[in-house]
């Protein structure tokens, strides 16, 4: 089961875009070459009349820079080129705040949250991301409670409903937990297989975590996504948080009870 915290593993960022090229067309062969900062070619006089110049690519902003340093996981130099811009935006502030947590940094994680939530109460992304300190802090009430927010804004949030299941299960509130994982299952099911930003996986305990696999398990099986359940069950085995008996007895792995690795699974516990 992927996992990716403020301490724990991480896996490849993708919370940041590609840059997109700009469909340009490109300048005649005539043409003279600009400086790299100059936006528009220059065409020479004696140049025959074929329009309007082209202009060339436009130079990638220091926001643009920053994304492309994050993707590169070059997060102390993504931090340096966000902090050109002279009036970050709300979603500056959440990718600083992001890039300080994957250094470490707590602290200043929160201080870049809390500034892009000052120019954006409802930023759902900032909201989740604030929610995972707290959780690492063991504040999981204050992080539901801003979990609960950010899906009140973006209510089809696969990311939001995994950290909150998570958050919910770390209360020991298992019902509740499977019920938000299964609503991130049915939102994505690829959702296990994604990075998709701050998560609060560090947090878990190992007891919670042999929890969390089952959990997971049972909530795969039911989506029909074998691999999942298996990989999920497999874990929870490995954690001490299933026996073949309990396993045998749960109705959610009835579909998977005819498949040979739900029985080789079985047969490889005592």
């Amino acid at each position: 089961m992927p996992a990716f915290s403020l301490f724990g593993r991480i896996s490849a960022i993708s919370l940041f875009l590609a840059l997109q090229a700009a469909s340009q067309a490109q300048p005649s062969k005539a043409a003279l070459q600009p400086p790299a900062n100059e936006v528009a070619a220059t065409v020479p006089a004696n140049t025959p009349n074929r329009g309007p110049a082209q202009p060339s690519l436009p130079v990638s902003t220091d926001e643009q820079r920053g994304d492309s340093l994050m993707e590169q996981r070059r997060y102390q130099a993504a931090l340096e080129s966000y902090s050109k811009i002279e009036r970050p935006s709300a979603a500056v502030w959440n990718k600083m705040g992001i890039a300080h947590q994957l250094l470490f940094d707590p602290k200043n994680a929160a201080r870049c949250y809390k500034e892009s939530l000052k120019l954006d109460p409802e930023h759902a992304e900032t909201l989740n991301n604030l929610a995972t300190l707290d959780d690492a802090n063991k504040q999981f009430s204050a992080a539901e409670r801003l979990y609960r927010k950010a899906l009140s804004i973006e209510p089809n949030s696969a990311r939001i409903f995994k950290n909150l299941g998570t958050n919910l299960l770390m209360q020991h509130r298992y019902s509740e937990s499977s019920e938000a994982y299964s609503r991130a299952l049915v939102l994505d099911p690829h959702i296990l297989d994604k990075y998709l930003g701050p998560t609060v996986e560090a947090a878990v305990s190992t007891r919670d975590r042999g929890e969390e696999s089952y959990l997971w398990a049972r909530n795969c099986a039911r989506a029909g996504l074998n691999d999942c359940a298996i990989a999920n069950l497999r874990h929870a085995f490995d954690e001490g948080s299933a026996t073949t008996k309990q396993v045998a007895n749960d109705q959610d792995f009835v579909p998977l009870r005819q498949t040979p690795a739900f029985e080789r699974l079985l047969a490889e516990e005592p």
